[in-house]
């Protein structure tokens, strides 16, 4: 569990602030749980300096004027997540890519270089590797978990240093608080996108992050039933993004799906404890299991970056993947046979996940990435294909039986 953080001065502990930041009840009314606001606009004040800064966003919370740009429903989500995650304030976006394309958007132009993690989420991957070039912004993309690689990539244009830690879809890590000081040392951003360990399990702003994104329809959501995104740092470095990014790309929120994601971030404690629980015993299974080659778990000695995940993470999250011995064909009979597992994309579910990722479809296809980075994925993560577990909250017994029916010769 992460270290409490600062609440109006006093330190409350990560548990209360899940419960109480954000909630509670409202001027005007007794009600412990809030309504969700659904307007698209807001009275104005009267003419004055409130109605200029509702206009104009210049304070850090400005009146409410129009809801791509703010609404009551989704400032309580905004604060619940800046003091899970000990940051000074939040940007709730759409969607985890509109996060992404807002930090990306908003602080490179024409020219600038972004160094980026070269394997992560997919969608993030594709946006640097083949979309930011028509928009002059030059990209270089190493493995954020090779300090060395990332030094030597660094051009003086460079502006952000862009990892994902836990990476998906392979679980490899990165060292937050080394790559942190590479920024520092060259005066560019660290991002780091931490959605598999969400805030419970890791804090990158406290190891030296200037920004931390999150997909919220993943664990923080916890139910599978809203997207949003997220962006945390600093009061000027979000007010800066609401302005640039958030009122001009309009990805905002759905004030509906901030309410739920609210609600299903005050269990976000309890149920990453028995995500990790299910992960690790789901781990432990296979590494001893015929028909499986090898697991990757950063709770699991044997992983290549266990030791980086201990010091930086205080557990090691709800995802593992491993390699089948018969590869496709196992996989397939795989997906047929599980009754408690689904087989679907997506993470953070209540139920568990599973799917297989064959490398020539997700690897080889990518003409961004050079054949030394595809030979060194392929050799040493992901084989001929992973299959990828999101460990839900089901009993361990049930899990562990269903996987071994599902892998019987």
């Amino acid at each position: 569990m992460t270290t409490g953080n600062k609440e109006n001065g006093k330190t409350r502990h990560f548990e209360t602030l899940a419960v109480h930041t954000g909630a509670g009840p409202q001027e005007g009314s007794p009600a412990l749980v809030r309504p969700v606001q659904l307007s698209a606009s807001f009275a104005l004040p009267e003419f004055g300096p409130e109605l200029f800064d509702a206009l104009l966003l210049e304070s850090d919370r400005p009146p409410h004027a129009y809801s791509r740009w703010s609404n009551p429903s989704v400032r309580s989500l905004e604060d619940k997540l800046a003091a899970l995650e000990g940051g000074e304030a939040a940007m709730v976006t759409a969607t985890g890519m509109a996060a992404v394309s807002a930090v990306i958007l908003g602080n490179l132009k024409n020219g600038d270089h972004l160094l980026a993690q070269e394997l992560c989420y997919v969608g993030a991957q594709e946006l640097f590797g083949e979309q930011l070039q028509n928009y002059g912004i030059e990209v270089t993309m190493v493995d954020t978990s090779n300090l060395e690689q990332v030094k030597a990539a660094l051009k003086p244009n460079t502006k952000i240093i862009y990892c994902e830690t836990p990476a998906n879809p392979i679980l490899r890590i990165s060292d937050i608080k080394a790559l942190a000081g590479v920024a520092r040392q060259n005066g560019i951003k660290l991002v780091v996108d931490s959605t598999y360990a969400t805030p419970y399990l890791q804090q990158p702003l406290r190891l030296g992050a200037d920004l931390v994104i999150h997909s919220l329809t993943k664990y923080i959501n916890g139910h599978g039933d809203a997207l949003g995104g997220v962006v945390i740092g600093s009061q000027a470095e979000i007010k800066g993004l609401r302005k640039k990014m958030l009122v001009h790309l309009g990805g905002a929120a759905s004030p509906f799906n901030a309410w739920l994601i609210a609600r299903g971030a005050v269990t976000l404690p309890l149920r990453m404890e028995k995500h990790c629980a299910n992960a690790l015993a789901l781990a432990r299974y296979l590494t001893s299991h015929p028909a499986v080659e090898r697991v990757f778990y950063p709770g699991l000695p044997e992983h290549p970056h266990h030791q980086v995940a201990s010091r930086q993470m205080s557990a090691f999250g709800g995802m593992l993947t491993f390699q089948l011995r018969e590869g496709l064909s196992a996989a397939i009979k795989m997906a047929e046979r599980v009754k408690v597992f689904s087989y679907a994309t997506s993470l953070g579910h209540p139920h568990s996940l599973i799917f297989y990722y064959p490398t020539d479809l997700y690897i080889d296809q990518a003409a961004y990435l050079s054949e030394a980075q595809k030979k060194v994925i392929r050799e040493q993560w992901m084989g001929e294909g992973i299959v990828r577990v999101s460990a839900g909250l089901e009993n361990e017994a049930d899990l562990l039986e269903d996987l071994c029916s599902a892998l019987k010769d």
